[in-house]
């Protein structure tokens, strides 16, 4: 079992103490999605004049990076252009680490209807994927927002080439937000699913159905029957802890659920 975390779950950690606290913990990787305030994190010295004493630094302590995480939502067309240069920019680091992914979102759809969508997100992604191919990276939509939906997402993979585009399986929305099963979700999209990212939560009596974020195993998203499942189909890719700290300070910090989950997760291959 491979194990990888986002960096949304440490915030204001530096990213000497990420790479010491991987290392720490037990982690195999690590997945960037900002860093200290910046989310486009090659707009940063650690990843433009000093890239090689951060790749060095993640070598060193037998690291990886997992997946550079963008921002990057493919439905939209207004930002069609910024999205492209993200892409560029990321593609580029993909390079150098010697990582194989960038995560994307499908993004909002607003009142569009839904055949619409799928026929610009399959637009949108015939031209990113333009340049992400040229250095072996491959982009991943990941189960979320208006694009949670497993039948959603595979009208999208059926039309792009699959040597480019995958997916990201957020194992925690298409259950927790539309109910879908997880037998559900592999049957529909486990061609295409490469990478996943784990999380739990908990719905507490009268929260009008509102879910709490809580540790690992201690919710009720049925993540053992998720690992059983992507292991008797053969999955071998990261299970990757997006604890949303950035976006929710009042859950744990990092020096609790970060050991945690790797605790958690270990014992379930045994």
């Amino acid at each position: 079992m491979k194990l990888s975390f986002t960096t949304l779950g440490c915030p204001d950690w530096e990213l000497d103490l990420i790479i010491q606290r991987a290392k720490e913990y037990g982690f195999d990787a690590i997945d960037f999605r900002g860093l200290t305030g910046e989310m486009n994190i090659y707009r940063l010295p650690a990843f433009q004049q000093n890239i090689h004493q951060t790749r060095d630094q993640i070598k060193e302590a037998g690291l990886e990076v997992s997946c550079f995480s963008s921002s990057v939502h493919v439905f939209s067309d207004e930002k069609f252009e910024q999205n492209l240069a993200e892409i560029k920019e990321y593609s580029k680091l993909c390079s150098f680490f010697g990582t194989r992914y960038i995560r994307v979102f499908g993004g909002g759809i607003g009142e569009t209807d839904r055949s619409a969508a799928i026929e610009a997100v399959v637009r949108h992604f015939k031209e990113l994927t333009s340049v992400s191919k040229e250095h072996g990276v491959k982009l991943l939509l990941e189960t979320h927002d208006d694009w949670t939906s497993c039948s959603d997402v595979k009208a999208v993979l059926e039309q792009v080439d699959p040597d480019a585009v995958g997916v990201l399986w957020d194992l925690h929305h298409p259950f927790r937000t539309l109910g879908e099963q997880p037998e559900d979700t592999w049957a529909a999209l486990g061609r295409w699913i490469e990478y996943t990212h784990v999380k739990d939560s908990r719905v507490l009596p009268d929260a009008d159905g509102k879910f709490h974020y809580c540790l690992t195993g201690e919710g009720s998203i049925p993540l053992a029957n998720m690992y059983k499942l992507l292991l008797r189909n053969g999955y071998n890719g990261y299970y990757t802890l997006e604890w949303e700290k950035k976006w929710h300070p009042e859950i744990e910090n990092a020096e609790e659920s970060f050991p945690q989950y790797v605790q958690y997760m270990r014992r379930l291959t045994n």
